[in-house]
């Protein structure tokens, strides 16, 4: 079936080909292309028969000639810059033709916090990404789609597992203990937390990212992080369409790791048994007996499909537009049991009730399953990435009576906390299902045309389960079971007023004035129970355990109550302001302290429209742009300023009695952590727009930064919570656009760059703030930490020196004591990169189109904590890297990279595991062809598309491990950065999908 498939491909193609060279005979059109009221040429331009591939362009003198069906037709002209104009050729052999220009680049509309505004009229730092850039390649995460597309945003996949959490940062990262994540605005609601799951990536129309706090301060105590927008489809006037998305992927392991074979694994560890007097483990007849082994990472992991397929029926009249969708999207993961498939329904509607009166309503139903496996973290061959590396490649998955080999066991030199990766993927299930619910209405009320009265409600409710099974064969297991329900509602109501209005042709004014309620309720509860007769109702009778769990539960709920306004204000289109307010009263804040003020301001001046500027004829377009603004974060959780009591158990006499006792953490005093920034940038465009430049400048200092201080424990409380100190952010931003040909061949590029200074400006008392202690047995100590002067979360560790003259290895006594501990640690990398970088090209000849899209990080390091175990930990028997074999130290070797293979060597967090992560990678290469329907005679389907493409294809970096896009501990923590730990591996994949309408 499916070579008749590529056969009736091809054949359409020749069809085609072979229909142009019919026509070729037929009538020639001639003419000549000017731009109207400038009656200069215009080269480049594009002139198509319209409903069909054929197609040229004009000489430098703006000449044509194309030929014609003698059946007539219509030619399409089209020129950046200028309006397309459409001509019937009626008989005629000359057709001259004079374009108007077009302002509609500078007059498109841009959504902006709490409404829209015309690109000419933006004072403030805005990207915008659109729906064709969205939907480029197939991703469970729409955040996925942004990375390398706007300047300034940072997007980091924390691991590469189906539906895996993904790290954002907007223009470096601000808070200590509050979520550095960007705030989420989807159709005008404001959703929880850091993934925008909710959506599927078809249903979104575009993103626009609010950058600088001109922009972010409508947003107040929630823009300090950058705000995005999405915008999902909605209907238009005209006629129903039907729209289809569909693509299949294969996924596959990027590349394998290079492990020491079964022969190099005897040959390594009678080394170390040697270099420790003891009797070597494998007889020489054993190791010839060996050869390569098996390699676990071939149990684990495997080439793996996507399927996505999305419809949408949008139409309407005058009066009434929807749009309905619905999208199926599974995917299995690289490691085998992995996967995360999506099923949304959206709706949108738009009615205008009366000349005064409209509605609209948008909603979206999306529920999702996730399976995971244990992929993170770990040591000594404790989780499934850590098994599947360290496993012994002398030995198989299974005993020859089919049973799981128990590989903890099966050395005695071994460690004995190795799993056979099989557990993992056979004997565990960790299913996580998740309903979610996003619905707005608003009724928009307008008295007269320039007043608008907008009330709108909205709900987000989340329902998550999370059902986790160990059975009865795993290894030393009697069966567990453990349940978790999270359940989160958030209502929203908006009430805003809007005023237009333009006088005497040259003040244009608009204002927005209103207050709104959202608040926020999360209910949990866990159950748990260890030992099971039976693994046949798994999480299902949690109560048949031999022993339970203790159940727990917990409430917690928060409001925010805010008032904005903002003022718009443009003469004659060339001088702009924009001034904006928000106050924001919070749950979480301290009596006295609820209520915080954020002010904004911009102002923008389009030198390009001053009569001066004229003369310069390859100037389009210029604007000047300045901004400054307070914006916040609530950086604590609901409750933290009062004093809690919690809940526990104690025995008096043979009684078991509740009690309540206050926490450890003495409440504190709390205000808001404030980020100000001031923001100067420029908006140019050149001949005629063909070349689009935007470049900022920015500087942002955040102060009363939140965090957790120790305190002396005769106080009765172990740690408060306090405003401790300032961290500035700094950068530069250029974006550029270009249509560098415009004929027959047209190619359009795009690029954007971005430079980031982060800097920690003060802490409590001075004092450093480190990272969490990381214990993975042979080290146990932080990586990361906060230090004055110093870039956020730089790794923190030993310098090493060298070898001895036994080969073990040296560190540097850096303060001078005559010993090592820790006053001789100091920093060793920093995980934030110098500069990120995005660039896109799009090609296309007639019906073909090709789009690559190449995206990278520059400057930034990666700790390397699975390298820890994998290359130093010679004590337990585990399989290591190849190049650990063939590059250690031996009394003839003593300039090696890795130390003598002995038990008795000891490792710190040293420079040594600092590696380099900048990489620069072909994120997405596509091919397409749109098919001639109108030349086939098929009129029923309005246009189609097939293509092929590619996604992760080709990655060139330094870093040694499976992929440098990577950070296991992040999400929205600030400090713990840059780290890699034995973390899901990312895919690369083809893809094959169509494009079609009806």
């Amino acid at each position: 079936m499916k070579f008749t498939v590529y056969v009736k491909l091809l054949m359409s193609i020749f069809m085609a080909l072979g229909t142009g060279m019919l026509w070729a005979q037929n009538q020639t059109v001639s003419g000549k292309v000017t731009g109207a009221g400038e009656e200069i040429a215009l080269p480049g331009t594009t002139i198509s028969l319209k409903g069909t591939t054929t197609g040229t362009t004009t000489d430098a003198n703006g000449m044509y000639r194309i030929n014609v069906p003698t059946s007539g037709g219509t030619l399409v002209f089209s020129s950046v810059g200028y309006q397309s104009q459409e001509v019937a050729i009626n008989g005629q052999s000359v057709i001259d033709v004079k374009l108007v220009a077009d302002e509609r680049q500078l007059n498109e509309v841009v959504v902006v916090g709490y409404g829209t505004v015309k690109k000419s009229d933006l004072t403030g730092s805005l990207a915008q990404v659109k729906a064709k850039e969205i939907n480029a390649f197939p991703a469970t995460n729409v955040l996925q789609a942004l990375s390398g597309r706007a300047p300034g945003v940072q997007v980091t996949q924390n691991n590469g597992s189906p539906g895996g959490g993904v790290s954002v940062r907007i223009r470096g990262t601000n808070s200590i203990q509050g979520s550095n994540e960007p705030l989420y605005v989807i159709d005008g609601f404001p959703i929880s937390g850091s993934n925008p799951t909710v959506l599927n990536n078809s249903d979104i129309e575009s993103i626009e990212i609010l950058k600088d706090a001109s922009a972010t301060a409508i947003y107040g105590s929630r823009g300090a992080n950058g705000v995005v927008l999405i915008t999902t489809k909605r209907g238009k006037t005209g006629r129903t369409t039907v729209d289809y998305d569909g693509s299949y992927s294969i996924q596959s392991l990027r590349k394998k790791l290079e492990l020491m074979n079964a022969r190099e694994y005897a040959t390594f560890y009678n080394e170390q048994a040697t270099n420790d007097n003891v009797t070597p483990y494998f007889t020489q007849a054993q190791i010839n007996a060996l050869g390569e082994g098996y390699d676990w990472q071939d149990l684990i992991f495997q080439r793996a499909p996507i399927n996505n397929h999305n419809l949408t029926v949008s139409g309407g009249s005058e009066k009434t537009q929807f749009s309905v969708s619905g999208s199926v999207f599974k995917q299995e993961g690289i490691v085998i049991g992995s996967g995360y498939d999506r099923y949304s329904l959206r709706a949108n509607i738009n009615n205008d009730i009366s000349k005064k009166f409209s509605l609209s309503y948008g909603a979206t139903l999306t529920r999702v399953n996730t399976d995971r496996r244990n992929s993170s973290g770990g040591n000594r061959g404790g989780s499934m990435i850590s098994a599947a590396l360290s496993a012994y490649p002398t030995l198989t998955p299974y005993n020859e009576d089919g049973s799981y080999r128990v590989l903890a066991t099966a050395y005695p030199w071994g460690s004995n906390v190795l799993v056979n990766p099989i557990n993992f993927i056979n004997e565990q299930t960790d299913r996580v299902v998740s309903n979610k619910v996003l619905a707005n209405a608003a009724v928009t009320f307008r008295p007269i045309p320039e007043i608008a009265i907008r009330i709108s409600g909205g709900v987000e409710n989340n329902d998550d389960r999370n059902d986790a099974y160990t059975t009865r064969n795993f290894v030393n297991s009697q069966g567990s079971a453990s349940i978790g329900t999270t359940q989160f509602t958030s209502l929203l109501n908006e009430n805003t007023i809007t005023y237009t209005k333009t006088i005497a042709d040259k003040h244009n004014i608009s204002a927005l004035g209103g207050f709104t309620y959202q608040d926020f309720v999360t209910t949990t509860l866990n159950a748990s129970g260890n030992g099971y007769i039976s693994d046949a109702s798994e999480t299902y009778d949690v109560g048949a355990a031999i022993t339970p769990g203790v159940p727990n539960s917990a409430f917690s709920k928060a409001t925010l109550l805010s008032y904005l306004g903002r003022v718009n204000y443009s003469y004659k289109g060339k001088y702009l302001a924009t001034a904006s307010f928000r106050a924001d009263g919070s749950s979480r804040y301290s009596e006295g302290s609820k209520w915080g003020y954020f002010p904004s301001g911009a102002l923008a001046w389009r030198v390009s429209e001053e009569p001066f500027m004229k003369s310069i004829s390859f100037l389009t377009d210029l604007k000047l742009r300045v901004g400054y603004g307070a914006t916040g974060s609530q950086a604590i959780n609901p409750y933290a300023t009062l004093n809690q009591l919690g809940s526990g158990k104690t025995v008096f006499d043979d009684a078991l009695y509740t009690t309540y006792a206050p926490g450890t953490r003495l409440p504190g005093n709390l205000k808001w952590e404030t980020t100000e920034q001031t923001d100067f940038g420029i908006d140019a465009g050149f001949w005629s727009n063909r070349i689009r430049v935007t470049a900022d400048y920015y500087i942002k200092n955040t102060r009363d930064l939140l965090n957790t201080v120790q305190l002396p424990s005769s106080l009765g409380f172990t740690s408060t919570i306090q405003n401790v100190g300032s961290i500035q952010n700094k950068g530069f931003e250029l974006a550029v656009d270009a249509n560098l040909v415009n004929k027959a061949f047209r190619w359009d590029v795009s690029g954007n760059i971005a430079f980031n200074r982060n800097r920690v400006v003060k802490l409590y008392g001075g004092k450093d703030v480190l990272g969490s202690a990381i214990n993975i047995t042979v080290v146990n100590d932080v990586i990361n930490i906060l230090r004055e002067g110093q870039p956020l979360g730089v790794f923190y560790g030993y310098v090493e020196k060298g070898y001895d003259d036994k080969g073990k290895i040296t560190y540097q006594d850096l303060n001078g004591d005559g010993s090592i501990n820790i006053n001789d640690k100091t920093i060793i990398g920093n995980p934030n990169p110098d500069f990120i970088y995005g660039f896109n090209s799009t090609m296309a000849f007639k019906g073909l189109e090709l789009t690559f899209f190449i995206q990278g990080s520059q400057g930034n390091d990666i700790f390397n904590l699975s390298s820890v175990n994998q290359t130093l930990d010679y004590g337990f028997g585990l399989n290591m890297p190849r190049e650990v074999y063939l590059d250690h130290w031996t009394p003839t070797n003593t300039n090696a990279k890795y130390p003598v293979i002995s038990r008795t060597t000891q490792t710190q967090i040293s420079n040594r595991f600092v590696e380099d992560g900048s990489y620069v990678r072909l994120r997405n290469i596509q091919l397409g062809y749109t098919l001639p329907l109108q030349q086939w005679g098929v009129n029923w389907i309005r246009n189609a598309q097939i293509y092929v493409s590619g996604q992760n294809l080709l990655t060139l970096t330094k870093y040694s491990w499976w992929d440098p896009e990577i950070n296991s501990y992040g999400g929205s923590n600030s400090i713990t950065q840059g780290i890699d730990h034995y973390s899901y591996p990312t895919a690369k994949s083809i893809t094959f999908g169509i494009r079609a309408g009806f």
